[in-house]
């Protein structure tokens, strides 16, 4: 009953407009006190304080303050012009430039709202001058963005990593081949689209265009080279990783670029600051419910309930979707994976299904999640740069979602997508 009661209290208050952390919150706290008694109201301070302090988590703030780095410089400007001379003279090119960008961009932050920010703000307005409706801009830029969840080196995935006690580096190797699977399948539906309505190509495809491209971005590709290749080779951690991300585009920006100014690193540290704010804090108000949670042994119980319904791994794996895909309507990606990944993960096991699979399932319903109103923080961050409503971007953007759906369903019932090269790299 109390739970029923807190999911309903949790909705109701997100559907005010009171934020989704403060909701998180004021859930967890009542339900603490209404089962234990207001004697276990100090203990609250220190769970949101023990929930915001796994070392693990100091990765989240560098990879933000990275890509706000590549935003306040050039860097990002300068990947988008190499996407361009790629793959810009395709018919409907500019969509597709904007997918190859937010893959560069997604390799070095991880954060789908720093990139929509940072490829949104200078290809929005290129595509409507190029006769690209605001809807269709705005969708597109949107859905690209959030491959920065599925790829290395996610945020979700991190968090996803710390809740389940998973290794960071098997999530990062897990979402290359769905990462790169949805990019492509992005940019399949991109074409469709472009040719149904006869959308223009950028420009035809020069040899000498591209070399002036790469010579320019080059220093740019040195980051995520030398993030992922540290990581995946065993030289640093995921959380050093992310220390040594900040360190390169500063060295880049600064010296290599010459454009980095102490104002520029004020804004970028500003802006970082902001984001991380809103993502610690909703880490530290999940951990009073997750907390509550555990306390009063809901997971066991639930997965207890649900293994005398079916053992049956894919209808479970079926429930679990289901169950994600309305929690990303409603709640962050941050929140969802802290809140309900504690509580389903006896059950995920029970039933012989792989955590590091699972937490593939996860990140991409939560990528889902990130274009799904009412709370779609990438979504509305794309429709605010493109001055687009958000239900009629929505409308356009099912396109994309579709997608992103058949991914999720491939990445679901045939686990060697996301598996092989893990089992491959480890022999697991």
């Amino acid at each position: 009953m109390i739970i029923a009661s807190m999911f309903v209290g949790l909705i109701g208050l997100i559907l005010i407009n009171v934020p989704v952390a403060v909701a998180l919150g004021i859930v967890g706290a009542l339900a603490t006190i209404v089962s234990y008694g207001s004697y276990a109201l100090p203990n609250i301070g220190m769970v949101m304080f023990d929930g915001a302090t796994n070392f693990p988590l100091i990765a989240i703030p560098l990879f933000i303050l990275a890509g706000a780095i590549m935003n306040a410089s050039s860097i990002s400007r300068r990947l988008i012009e190499l996407a361009s001379a790629m793959i810009g003279f395709v018919k409907g090119g500019l969509a597709m430039v904007t997918i190859g960008a937010s893959i560069f961009f997604a390799e070095i932050s991880g954060s789908a709202v720093a990139g929509v920010s940072a490829i949104g703000s200078l290809l929005i307005p290129a595509m409507r001058s190029k006769g690209y409706s605001k809807e269709f801009a705005a969708a597109i830029s949107s859905s690209a963005a959030s491959l920065a969840i599925i790829l290395p080196p996610s945020i979700p995935m991190i968090l996803y990593a710390v809740m389940s006690g998973e290794s960071v580096v098997k999530m990062f190797v897990a979402g290359i081949f769905p990462g790169l699977l949805g990019a492509l399948g992005l940019a399949a539906m991109c074409y469709f689209l472009a040719r149904r309505y006869n959308l223009p190509a950028e420009e035809r495809f020069q040899a000498s265009r591209l070399w002036k491209a790469f010579k320019g971005a080059a220093w740019a590709l040195v980051i995520p080279v030398i993030i992922l290749g540290g990581i995946f080779g065993g030289i640093v951690t995921a959380t050093e990783g992310a220390a040594l991300a900040v360190i390169v585009a500063i060295f880049i920006s600064a010296v290599v670029y010459r454009e980095f100014t102490l104002r520029t690193f004020y804004k970028s540290c500003l802006d970082a600051g902001v984001q991380t704010a809103v993502v610690m804090l909703l880490v530290a108000s999940s951990a009073v419910v997750g907390h509550y949670l555990t306390e009063s042994q809901i997971p066991q119980q639930l997965a207890n309930s649900i293994a005398e319904m079916t053992s049956n791994k894919y209808v479970v794996l079926a429930l679990l979707n289901v169950v994600f895909l309305i929690l990303g309507i409603f709640l962050h990606s941050a929140a969802a994976i802290i809140l309900v990944v504690p509580i389903v993960l006896p059950l995920v096991t029970a039933v012989g299904i792989d955590p590091l699979h699972f937490g593939l399932i996860v990140t991409l319903n939560l990528a889902i999640g990130q274009q799904t109103p009412p709370v779609a923080s990438v979504l509305i961050a794309s429709c605010s740069i493109a001055k687009a409503d958000i239900w009629a971007t929505t409308r356009t953007n099912l396109w994309f979602l579709g997608v992103l759906f058949v991914i999720l369903m491939i990445n679901t019932y045939v686990p060697a997508v996301a598996l092989a090269l893990v089992n491959l790299i480890y022999g697991t």
